[in-house]
């Protein structure tokens, strides 16, 4: 018989994950899954491809290639939860600047929390590459949080 677990944070109705594909995400789609499965939460699955005009306008056939591997991404995102029970929904976004999708999703979904990993860079390498989990962060109309690798 599975042990039926316990909701952590009460009045978790909406999760909003955030995810790259990267390792880094990994573990916050684990997070992401067990708190909808545990409070009984819709989960929506936000992935934005990092594009600015000049590079979409230059190689489009990788801007299409990675829009390929996003959606596929997010359909195995989907299919997992499925096999959960968990209602989600995928969202995919095109910008330079990801950080205002994932604030702009949060705000109009009205989620409860952001799942977000958080990538290894400290010191200058962070500072002068800005950070997307600080920015969620620092502009999140909600709780966020952040899943280390």
């Amino acid at each position: 018989m599975a042990e039926k677990q316990i909701c952590p944070i009460s009045g978790l109705k909406k999760v909003l994950l955030a995810t790259d594909g990267s390792e880094y995400s990994e573990a916050a789609l684990r997070e992401a899954m067990n708190l909808a499965r545990a409070c009984s939460s819709q989960l929506s699955v936000i992935s934005v491809i990092e594009v600015n005009p000049e590079y979409a306008t230059l190689a489009p056939q990788i801007v299409e290639k990675k829009e390929e591997e996003t959606r596929q991404l997010l359909e195995s995102v989907q299919e997992c939860a499925a096999r959960e029970g968990i209602a989600c929904e995928t969202i995919v976004h095109e910008g330079d600047e990801p950080y205002e999708y994932i604030v702009e999703e949060a705000a109009k979904r009205g989620v409860d929390m952001i799942v977000m990993g958080r990538h290894g860079r400290r010191g200058l390498k962070r500072l002068l590459m800005g950070s997307v989990t600080a920015k969620v962060i620092g502009h999140a109309p909600c709780s966020v949080l952040v899943v280390k690798a």
